[in-house]
């Protein structure tokens, strides 16, 4: 007995020397489901790497996008790897914020990153963050609604269809909403959403002079029709909502149209979290016929900031979040159909995904339709569909997100919200020194 109880300390002592030695390695991201499941999956990876240890700081989106901001431009150094982007990362690997991705292992398959995805992530040909997940955003809604309205989703719809839609599908009295859209104000939230969609109505943030343009009839049509349409057709208290609280009300049948991000897919069809995972339709993000449609381009991705000092052990988290393997671990646990969405082109060439996940033509389409070297109808000096690839977008970007929301809300109108972002951009862009 004394022998087993010397034994089972020595090998105690030896441990805790062990984890002693280990190297710690913090890891910021975004509260979003796929993230969530991934933390649930590291033991994966600690056992094939003992000598690493992970810490998780996990917040909500416009929190993270705030804190690993303010952590990286300090050079904090309080994160190892970061979960940003495709606005980020051209930036800050331009003020090299960020390491160059190139030890990411031999059976990694850069190649095999879908083009779009891997051009957003990419300065002078080196990848600078690996990605978890890529999406567009598409229209989600409810077949049986749709029916019970008289009207068929056409694959490719305009914003009036939408419209009229919504208005036959809602029916508050038993809690359904014909329309749920984004409204909690953030350059990530609900400007993503309203970017992408003024857009497909001929709006731009700045002309070719970067002169803001939110004076001009296009972002007045934009504007007024959201407006129009979530309090005719949107849930109740819609400027606090986002991505998260969205996916809840459509999960729980409250909306007869959900037009978000394509990475949801996953989440209304799974039975076990949805309750109209049988009943979900799946169609292109809306035009008005001037040739572009509502959707975005992003990658949620992780990356490795220069100023870390566990460069290697953080690389080797970030190739396996982000590899074949991981998606094949997710499967084997949760099938094919959870797989993270739009980062690879093996995935959507293998039969069991297309087979499991009828949403998955769509996505690549509605991915590959966004082209954010020209995202509007007219020209601009800028790329980037859902937002404008300059520093300074990150600040104007969530004040025009805030008078946009109070619109919304009915505390302003929006023409009021209209003329303030107008002031507020130029300001911005007079202050940056892009107009003379």
């Amino acid at each position: 007995m004394k022998l087993r109880t010397l034994t089972l300390g020595l090998l105690s002592a030896s441990a805790l020397a062990f984890a002693a030695h280990a190297e710690s390695i913090t890891i910021a991201t975004v509260n979003n489901g796929d993230m969530v499941r991934m933390q649930k999956l590291t033991d994966d990876f600690t056992k094939a790497n003992p000598d690493i240890q992970l810490n998780w700081v996990t917040l909500e989106e416009n929190v993270l996008r705030e804190r690993v901001t303010t952590d990286i431009a300090t050079k904090g150094g309080q994160y190892d790897v970061m979960t940003i982007g495709t606005y980020e990362v051209p930036i800050w690997a331009k003020q090299s914020w960020l390491l160059p991705l190139d030890k990411l292992g031999d059976d990694y398959d850069v190649k095999d990153i879908i083009p779009a995805i891997a051009g957003g992530l990419s300065v002078d040909g080196k990848l600078y963050a690996a990605p978890f997940y890529g999406e567009s955003s598409f229209v989600m809604y409810r077949k049986d609604l749709m029916e019970k309205a008289g009207l068929k989703m056409p694959d490719a719809p305009t914003w009036d269809f939408i419209k009229q839609a919504a208005d036959k599908m809602t029916d508050r009295a038993n809690g359904v909403n014909g329309v749920c859209l984004r409204g909690k104000a953030g350059w990530g939230e609900n400007m993503a959403f309203l970017t992408a969609m003024s857009n497909s109505f001929g709006a731009r943030w700045f002309d070719e002079n970067w002169k803001p343009q939110f004076d001009q009839p296009e972002w007045k049509k934009t504007l007024q029709f959201y407006v129009d349409l979530m309090k005719a057709d949107g849930p109740e208290g819609a400027s606090s909502n986002g991505f998260n609280e969205n996916l809840a009300l459509f999960q729980q049948g409250k909306c007869g149209m959900w037009i978000d991000a394509t990475v949801a897919a996953s989440f209304v069809s799974d039975p076990k979290a949805s309750k109209v995972a049988d009943k979900v339709g799946y169609a292109l993000a809306p035009d008005t016929g001037l040739g572009k449609r509502g959707n975005w381009l992003w990658a949620w991705s992780l990356a490795v900031p220069a100023g870390t000092k566990k460069a290697d052990a953080a690389e080797k988290f970030v190739s396996w979040a982000t590899s074949k393997h991981y998606a094949e671990l997710v499967a084997s646990k949760e099938g094919w159909a959870n797989v993270p969405p739009g980062t690879r082109s093996s995935l959507y060439a293998n039969p069991e995904y297309q087979k499991a996940a009828p949403f998955a033509k769509m996505t690549l389409d509605s991915i590959n339709a966004a082209d954010p070297t020209h995202p509007t109808v007219k020209p601009v000096p800028y790329v980037g569909v859902q937002f404008v690839a300059i520093p300074e977008f990150q600040g104007l970007g969530t004040t025009v997100g805030q008078l946009f929301s109070a619109a919304l809300a009915g505390q302003s109108s929006v023409d009021d919200a209209l003329k303030q972002a107008q002031d507020a951009a130029t300001a911005a862009m007079t202050e940056g020194g892009y107009i003379k």
